[in-house]
């Protein structure tokens, strides 16, 4: 297997449990991106929408149908009285907390054949590719 496909592959396979991570907390992938991305603190709309990938449009319909359900709330920012900011109500962190716990450890047993070192390795070779290509953190290790 090619180093295309090894990448692609496992991105299917982490999709697969952040799906399924989602059906059992009653949210959508979305949802749990976002709800984990303001774990550690509100962010502005643009911020998010640059951490998540989102055009305005598509982060406006998430953070909307997000506070509908009372799982994050806008609030003014502090830095600028024009724009808001959008943070975790307390419903939302203790199903951010659940989410992030439950998907980390499914992700976690994913390279469950791999020996300690074979793990370790893999750990610090994804670690580059990903500080390469300056990919937003979503899942932290000190969430």
């Amino acid at each position: 297997m090619g180093v295309v496909s090894a990448l692609a592959r496992s991105a299917f396979l982490v999709n697969a449990v952040y799906a399924e991570s989602s059906r059992v907390h009653g949210i959508t992938p979305q949802q749990g991106q976002l709800l984990c991305v303001l774990m550690p603190q509100p962010y502005g709309m643009s911020e998010l929408g640059e951490m998540l990938g989102l055009a305005k449009s598509s982060l406006t319909g998430l953070v909307d149908r997000t506070v509908q359900r009372g799982l994050v709330r806008r609030e003014p920012d502090p830095r600028d009285g024009r724009a808001v900011r959008v943070g975790l109500t307390e419903k939302g962190n203790r199903l951010a907390h659940g989410f992030y716990d439950e998907t980390c450890h499914r992700i976690e047993n994913l390279p469950s054949g791999l020996t300690a070192n074979e793990r370790d390795q893999l750990t610090a070779l994804l670690a580059r590719v990903v500080l390469d290509n300056k990919v937003p953190a979503v899942f932290t290790d000190d969430a």
